[in-house]
């Protein structure tokens, strides 16, 4: 007689096995590619030159948003005049320019670190190797920041820190209904995420990802105001109190200083918009520029928020088919009674949110790659090969590509799919997840029960 849990038993490990050893292969194609990088003789950190030389020149008394009062330099400074102030210590003596690499290396490791602070699922030593894995490799975009030098290192450290007190929170409230530290959490969670897209402004809808927070509709709301306040507080700080800076800073992103490099001048990059411009430039319309608006529309749409939408509104008729209320009560509800599921959805969106930007840098992968490795985790055997591969392996390929379209459009490509695989295993993880506590709320505040 076959003895078939022996057989059951060689098929997990014979799967365990060909996962690890192509994870193996991923880690070392990874830290030969960082390797290269590190010890490369090229002329890297031009962003992190340019982000010092301005505060350099503000400290001297000239206006930094001026590319002629730059040193070493032919780029312009981006971020809020407030900022010249917030990131003097980091240029300091000129260390950040001379270190950089090393720094950003420290800094990845202390994201990726904090990352296997909360699972939806459950801890594991394998989890948070291939959390650790993926920020390092994830759509090339830790790689990208490590090259330029881009402070977009600061974002994706930011961006972990408030996934961390997020989760810490809700980990809080899952013991204790009435922690009142729980709350706490939440809030400052939604406070540094506030501030770190107030850096680059056009993450700001990422917040509409706290609706799907396993609380109230009332907290919900509250988390969001104090984001937008964060979002806010900055730009107010510096049209207040750097007044004449601020009107230099417009300028300068506008593209209204002659002469200069400026954001808004700067070629095509891998966002859903400029694939979508590329289209219609491909296929010769006469207003090239409205139709890849149109077509940017309806990739978004299409390809990400639709079928986002689409499937939690499928998942709420499903489980609450015979009950009464709105379809908001009905996803509030749905959204208390799992809170872990909630807690991935909005990670989910956050990457969807993200995604969808109009303009996605090359080093801007580096902050979806973390909230990738958030949901990467939980898949099958073959979804996580999946991902692995299209993220990591892929994007660093086409990255040295001749196809000039291959090239541009590497990590977006290779994002959209694994949004796709992502997608494909919500209802999956919805029922892996089912259920796990109520995240502290009493029977009485439930949605529908009001």
């Amino acid at each position: 007689m076959v003895d078939i849990s022996n057989f059951k038993g060689n098929v997990r490990l014979w799967q365990d096995n060909w996962l690890a050893g192509l994870l193996a292969l991923i880690a070392i194609f990874v830290l030969v590619h960082l390797a290269n990088d590190y010890s490369s003789g090229l002329e890297f950190g031009w962003d992190a030159r340019v982000n010092c030389a301005a505060i350099e020149a503000y400290a001297n008394g000239l206006d930094p948003y001026y590319v002629k009062n730059l040193t070493g330099t032919n780029l312009s400074y981006p971020y809020l005049p407030v900022t010249l102030d917030v990131f003097r210590p980091l240029c300091a003596d000129g260390f950040l320019v001379r270190h950089f690499r090393g720094a950003y290396l420290v800094v990845a490791a202390a994201a990726a670190l904090l990352l296997p602070s909360f699972s939806f699922s459950r801890r594991s030593i394998r989890e948070a190797l291939l959390k650790f894995l993926y920020v390092f490799g994830g759509f090339v975009g830790f790689e990208w920041t490590f090259i330029t030098g881009n402070f977009a290192i600061i974002s994706g450290l930011l961006t972990t820190v408030a996934l961390a007190l997020i989760f810490y929170g809700f980990s809080l409230r899952e013991k204790n209904a009435k922690n009142g530290n729980s709350i706490a959490c939440y809030t400052a969670g939604a406070a540094v995420f506030g501030l770190l897209t107030s850096i680059k402004v056009v993450f700001f809808p990422v917040l509409l990802s706290f609706y799907f927070f396993p609380l109230s509709r009332r907290r919900k709301i509250t988390l969001m105001i104090v984001a937008s306040v964060c979002f806010i507080a900055p730009a107010l700080t510096s049209l207040v109190f750097y007044h004449d800076l601020f009107s230099s800073w417009i300028e300068a992103i506008s593209g209204r200083i002659p002469g200069q490099h400026s954001p808004a001048s700067e070629s095509c990059n891998p966002s859903l918009l400029c694939l979508g411009q590329s289209l219609s430039e491909s296929l010769g319309f006469i207003a090239p520029k409205l139709a890849g608006m149109l077509f940017y529309g309806l990739a978004a749409a299409l390809l990400v928020l639709g079928p986002l939408a689409a499937s939690v509104i499928r998942l709420v008729k499903q489980e609450y088919a015979s009950d009464d209320g709105s379809f908001l009560k009905k996803l509030d509800q749905l959204l208390i009674d799992n809170p872990r599921f909630a807690l991935r959805l909005t990670t989910l969106s956050m990457f969807a949110l993200y995604l969808c930007a109009p303009r996605l840098k090359e080093y801007a992968y580096f902050e979806l790659a973390i909230y990738a490795a958030m949901l990467v985790v939980d898949l099958p055997a073959i979804g996580v090969a999946a991902v692995f591969v299209a993220a990591i392996v892929a994007p660093m390929l086409a990255t040295g590509s001749p196809n000039a379209f291959v090239n541009t459009f590497g990590q977006t490509i290779a994002a959209v799919f694994c949004f796709e695989i992502f997608l494909l295993d919500l209802y999956p993880s919805f029922g892996r997840l089912k259920g796990n506590g109520t995240a502290g709320i009493s029977p009485e505040t439930r949605p529908l029960s009001a």
